[in-house]
């Protein structure tokens, strides 16, 4: 079965995205966020500065920039200012550890890299950092032997640099993916294929001028950098989070009312019930897009009954960005991941490479121009997933008759059980109806008799009457029956990986040494 989306007619220009200029609007705000505001002018002069300030300590186009910062305003100046100079921007994850840091070093083979002040411990720690050919680069305070400060580069008064020579088909951006199943890849993105990214998301969300977007996650992911750019190539304002917290989302919301907004399950789940939210706090939003991790129903019906409209689900990769999307003028079919974004070509298919029906599970293959180029470096990784101009997600889903697809769950996490496909989605998602449960993780245990059983990592809500593994386990087979887990595990905290999702790979690699994180004594 195959999926279209609709015509995408061209791609942004990542070099170029500052359309709030073009529209004669440099003096009114681009960039808002607690600490700091910058005018669509203030902006485009900050990129246009910390390039030639790149410039100045030697970085040529094609040189391989990391960054280690928080969300900050300046993190997305360096972001404009790399694609602007023909750099290559390469995000680390900022709770990345020096161990992590060295590895995304080496692999890229980067000549610098941006550091904010307060990981100065595992910068030390870094095998790798003190050595780059271009040095390291301080933010937010001084690091043991920097070669600059970015403020003081960003205020740089030397020549601004002209786009130098270079194709589409150069390199713009790395990514690291979140390394669940082995060490971290680099996802590599030419100008081109982000180009097709920012216009398909653009399109997608439908933005305007009149937009403003909150992109409530780390721009050093895929996601919010995505949303970031987008919003900036369609002349909307960028409302930047410095962190998740509710606290921070609900002040964010007050003081700039967006009008779009994207968050992961878990930090809409703590926003929502938080003691200090309202509904006129979503008074001015006209769309919340949920994902990068499956949406509990609970989540869905919480939000729906709080905000007075429901969630828009979509689905995406860091190898092509965001690919589906419920569309934002309805219908949105509640648990649905969508349809196709602009440019996007769907297919499902089976192990065997044919197609499935309405209504069968099969394995997601995507083809757009938004695709990587490939992994950095790692020529037989990329031509395991990239085939006669498809992408092999590895990634499970159903389509309806109208063309919705339905995500299953992600080929490696499927639980199989005596011969029978269990999604942890699914059992998750029975599990957050219960009134005493905030947060379910589930995985699958190896089992002699029945090839894998199903367990449960859950943290209880504290303003909810306690429940007992026996309770979970009765309720959850009175809604999906012998899926139900048969065991349950009781966290203080539930593990998140590096990019804020359930973390179950590590789940199962505690599970199979014996360990439980964070359980009660």
């Amino acid at each position: 079965m195959e999926i279209h989306g609709a015509g995408l007619a061209a791609p942004a220009v990542p070099h170029d995205l500052l359309r709030g200029l073009r529209l004669g609007r440099g003096d009114e705000d681009a960039v808002v966020g607690v600490e700091r505001t910058l005018t669509w002018r203030a902006l485009d002069d900050a990129a246009g500065r910390l390039a030639a300030g790149y410039a100045s300590l030697g970085l040529k186009r094609g040189d391989r920039v990391a960054s280690l910062v928080p969300n900050r305003l300046e993190l997305l100046v360096h972001h404009l200012a790399c694609l602007r100079s023909g750099l290559v921007l390469t995000p680390l994850n900022y709770r990345y550890t020096w161990r992590e840091v060295d590895h995304s070093l080496e692999v890229s083979g980067a000549a610098a890299l941006v550091a904010h002040a307060e990981r100065a411990a595992d910068v030390a720690a870094s095998r790798l950092a003190g050595a780059l050919p271009r040095g390291i680069v301080a933010f937010a305070g001084d690091l043991p032997g920097a070669v600059a400060r970015l403020e003081a580069l960003m205020a740089s008064d030397g020549p601004l640099p002209a786009r130098p020579p270079g194709g589409d088909g150069d390199p713009a951006a790395i990514f690291f993916t979140s390394g669940s199943t082995g060490p971290a890849k680099g996802v590599t993105h030419s100008h081109a294929s982000l180009g097709w990214m920012i216009a398909g998301a653009a399109a997608a969300f439908e933005l305007t001028p009149d937009d403003a977007f909150l992109p409530a996650s780390s721009m050093s992911h895929i996601g919010s950098f995505l949303w970031s750019l987008s919003a900036l190539s369609a002349g909307s304002r960028v409302v930047i989070a410095r962190s998740t917290d509710a606290h921070e989302l609900e002040r964010l919301l007050r003081a700039h009312r967006p009008t779009v907004m994207a968050v992961l399950p878990a930090a809409l789940a703590s926003l929502i019930r938080d003691h200090d939210v309202r509904p006129s706090d979503f008074a001015s939003v006209r769309t919340v897009r949920c994902g990068s991790d499956k949406v509990a129903t609970e989540l869905l019906t919480e939000f729906a009954q709080l905000a007075g409209f429901p969630i828009d689900e979509g689905y995406g990769m860091t190898e092509v960005g965001l690919a589906t999307l419920n569309p934002v003028r309805g219908p949105i079919k509640a648990g649905s991941i969508g349809r196709p974004l602009p440019g996007f070509e769907i297919a499902l298919r089976d192990e065997s490479g044919a197609g499935v029906g309405v209504g069968e599970v099969g394995r997601i293959w995507m083809r757009t121009r938004s695709c990587m180029t490939g992994y950095w470096n790692r020529p037989r990784e990329t031509a395991e997933v990239l085939r006669d101009g498809w992408l092999d997600s590895g990634d499970l889903a159903r389509a309806d008759a109208d063309g919705y697809l339905w995500f299953f769950g992600r080929r490696k996490q499927i639980i199989v059980h005596d011969g029978s496909n269990i999604s942890p989605y699914e059992v998750e998602s029975a599990l957050v109806e219960h009134p005493s449960v905030a947060l379910a993780a589930v995985i699958g245990i190896h089992d002699d008799l029945h090839g894998e059983n199903v367990r449960a990592y859950v943290t209880l809500r504290p303003d909810a009457p306690p429940a007992t593994a026996a309770d979970l386990i009765a309720f959850c087979r009175e809604r999906i029956g012998y899926k139900a887990p048969e065991e349950v595990v009781f966290l203080d905290e539930m593990p998140l990986n590096a990019t804020g999702k359930l973390d179950r790979a590590g789940l199962k690699q505690l599970a199979e040494a014996g360990l439980h994180p964070h359980a009660p004594a």
